[in-house]
């Protein structure tokens, strides 16, 4: 049964997030720490027991060989990046290759990979090309307790979104909300409809001035929307949400 207040999740901006368990495990999403609004240093971080990355772009594979390699977290991954891990971190025991609609049991955490809309490789300048590491996903993840936890990681609203609330049931989501690269505020209150949770956490939003749409808007749009009794958290870089 969900433990109201048990959950720890800190928000250090862009897209990275660190969950404290209620069964003290730490999952970190997307660890880019060297973001600009991120109050704590890669180097600083001292726990990872779940790594899980939603694509391969800079801004959110970030640290993540970086503290996984001091840390050595489970790693889920999806089936392509896991083959680049197979060959580049020296952790790779620890990934679990995977893909869309699978569901993995990590340091002990039920993981589900979603679908998300978006694009794929970062920029290789030895092979002067794309470096692809895998599509775009979102990640459900069941906390000891029963608490359901969805990053959706960059992606536009999608109407399948509809089936992760309905398979999956969470009940917080974490969803960009910045535009340009992903979707905005008015598409995010589009989402939170699809998915039906009554609790989001913005990210992506404010790293950058493109990064242009806001906690604010998301609540006008929701609010238009008839869902103005959801409630959108605004944590500092940095500050504790108790969940």
């Amino acid at each position: 049964m969900r433990r109201v207040g048990e959950t720890t999740i800190t928000w250090f901006g862009h897209a990275c997030v660190e969950v404290r368990t209620p069964g003290d495990k730490v999952i970190l999403f997307d660890p880019w720490f060297e973001n600009p609004s991120s109050p704590r240093a890669p180097g600083e971080v001292e726990r990872c027991d779940l790594m899980l990355l939603s694509h391969g772009h800079d801004d959110h594979l970030g640290n993540a060989l970086q503290v996984a390699s001091r840390t050595r977290p489970e790693w889920p991954a999806i089936h392509e990046l896991s083959l680049w891990l197979g060959r580049n971190y020296a952790g790779k025991d620890s990934v679990i290759g995977m893909n869309k609609g699978g569901t993995v049991t990590a340091a002990g955490l039920k993981v589900t990979m979603t679908h998300a809309d978006h694009s794929a490789g970062a920029w290789n300048a030895a092979g002067e090309t794309t470096l692809y590491l895998g599509e775009p996903a979102g990640f459900v993840v069941e906390l000891e307790d029963g608490t359901r936890l969805y990053h959706a990681g960059d992606t536009n609203v999608f109407s399948d979104m509809q089936l992760i609330g309905e398979l999956y049931r969470p009940d917080l989501a974490m969803l960009p909300i910045g535009g340009h690269y992903t979707m905005g505020p008015r598409e995010a209150a589009l989402a939170v409809q699809y998915l039906g949770v009554k609790d989001v956490l913005p990210i992506h939003f404010g790293t950058f001035p493109i990064l242009a749409g806001t906690p604010a808007e998301l609540r006008t749009e929701l609010a238009a929307r008839g869902l103005a009794d959801v409630t959108v958290h605004e944590p500092a870089p940095g500050e504790q949400l108790r969940f």
